[in-house]
């Protein structure tokens, strides 16, 4: 495997330079972005950002009438069927059509770092929705998955995570195997061929590679993708944000020249699109708006071993309660719900009380003999509203919400918070997103962070628990 120094071996650029072109050619482009996320983690790069929580026209139109360039709609799609994920982005199209005004955008779907999602269902929908209302036709499809916040990098059009000093293959680690969403593909050409059946040929993907963006050779990459054709897969090669950024500069020069692309791309790609400033991370003041003499409260949906391992590290907090939710009685009827009824009691006492506590689903992933991937979502889905109930059904403001995944997060923060618009005020660590809740939400004006399942090391939630509640350690 590779070690994390083969990405020090290309030449540097100068970043100033490269940030001033970006943003001449954003300042010159007229589209709106729209960028629709299949959970609430794609905000992890991004700050002073609407996320609406769902797609009707009324809000759209709010978000094309503000000032920022970019605005986010979270579909949560990556918890939904075929058939449903199909009939909401139908629905999409049709009221970005509606609401836009006239108004030119840009639609980028923003997908999971690890290559997991429905993929390519969403961007083929979008593209023949939205080429019904147009007299123009999408030339391409941009794949960037780069993301170095969660240690994501692409290049010899491989995709890797980072582990430790090493990095591995997506397709070699634990979310390549994930049981909806799974793929073999060892490149990122084979992975578009293997994703759509074989209609889009590995051979026939084009590569925008390091080399030519590490030398600023915006004319060749202008070019390549001035030779996209009838929805071709384009694959850009990143390890920096500078790499994006330089990839964003071309893509904006092609884009004046009369070119039509979608997107399918991770956080990273957002930002340069956006020309969005740095931050440093958030303080626990920027945070909290208020004092509370109350507990805050972590939720943990996700199975990954990154979370297992988080959990293990949090409980060096030594004033941290921790309940472990028993997400197995899915298969018992309403036992499940009996069992959320009893947490969520014990939860309100702890947090009347000033203990924040902890609470995970099990860390074993559920198994059965000849089971199917439609029946394994709708499982999930399940186990999630009963994980949700957990906070909707909360009678105690806590001082904090912390949701461990992507479909954890989700629903926490639109079905049991009731959030309709959040503001995103930044990351507390990197790659994780922290919203305001909004005046209408249930607990209104507190932190909601979004920490992905597969973002982080073994230390990060500890970390975030420490900012948010200033704990001592065991």
């Amino acid at each position: 495997m590779p070690k994390a120094e083969v990405l020090e071996q290309y030449p540097k650029v100068e970043k100033q330079l490269v940030r001033g072109l970006l943003e001449k050619e954003v300042k010159e482009n007229p589209d709106k972005i729209v960028v629709l996320d299949d959970d609430p983690t794609g905000v992890q790069t991004v700050h002073d950002i609407s996320v609406y929580t769902d797609w009707s026209v009324e809000n759209i139109r709010r978000g094309f009438q503000e000032e920022q360039k970019l605005f986010f709609i979270l579909t949560n799609s990556r918890s939904f069927t075929e058939e449903r994920t199909r009939m909401v982005h139908r629905e999409i199209a049709e009221n970005l059509e509606k609401a836009s005004g006239g108004q030119p955008y840009l639609v980028i779907s923003r997908g999971d770092s690890t290559l997991r999602g429905h993929y390519p269902l969403e961007t083929e929908v979008l593209r023949t929705e939205i080429e019904k209302t147009q007299t123009w036709k999408f030339d391409g499809e941009i794949l960037c998955p780069f993301f170095s916040e969660g240690g994501r990098y692409t290049y010899g059009n491989v995709h890797y995570v980072k582990y430790g000093n090493e990095l591995i293959p997506s397709a070699e680690t634990e979310f390549a195997k994930d049981k909806t969403f799974g793929y073999s593909a060892k490149s990122l050409p084979e992975y578009v061929e293997e994703k759509s059946r074989g209609r889009y040929p590995a051979q026939e993907v084009i590569c925008i590679s390091l080399e030519d963006l590490r030398s600023l050779n915006f004319d060749k990459i202008e070019q390549q993708l001035m030779e996209a054709e009838n929805f071709r897969k384009i694959v850009v090669n990143a390890i920096d944000n500078s790499d994006v950024e330089i990839f964003a500069i071309a893509l904006y020069r092609a884009m004046k020249k009369g070119r039509h692309f979608l997107f399918r791309t991770a956080a990273a790609f957002v930002k340069a699109m956006g020309c969005i400033s740095d931050r440093t991370l958030l303080s626990r003041e920027e945070m909290m708006t208020e004092e509370s003499s109350h507990g805050g409260l972590i939720v943990a949906g996700s199975h990954t071993e990154k979370t297992t391992r988080q959990l293990e590290t949090l409980k060096r907090i030594s004033d941290i309660s921790f309940i472990e939710f028993n997400s197995d009685l899915v298969l018992e009827g309403e036992r499940l719900f009996d069992e959320a009824k009893k947490v969520t009691a014990e939860i309100e006492k702890n947090i009347s009380c000033g203990i924040t506590t902890a609470v995970y689903t099990r860390r074993k992933l559920l198994s059965l003999e000849n089971d199917t991937k439609e029946a394994a979502l709708l499982r999930s889905v399940r186990i999630s509203e009963a994980v949700l109930s957990l906070v909707k059904n909360l009678k105690v403001k806590p001082a904090f919400v912390v949701a461990k995944g992507g479909i954890t997060s989700s629903d926490i923060g639109v079905k049991a918070l009731g959030v309709k618009r959040a503001k995103v005020l930044g990351q507390i660590q990197p790659g994780i997103p922290v919203w305001r809740t909004d005046p209408e939400s249930k607990f209104p004006d507190i932190p909601y962070i979004i920490f992905p399942g597969n973002v982080g090391d073994d230390e990060s939630l500890y970390k975030v628990a420490k900012i948010l509640s200033g704990r001592r350690e065991k």
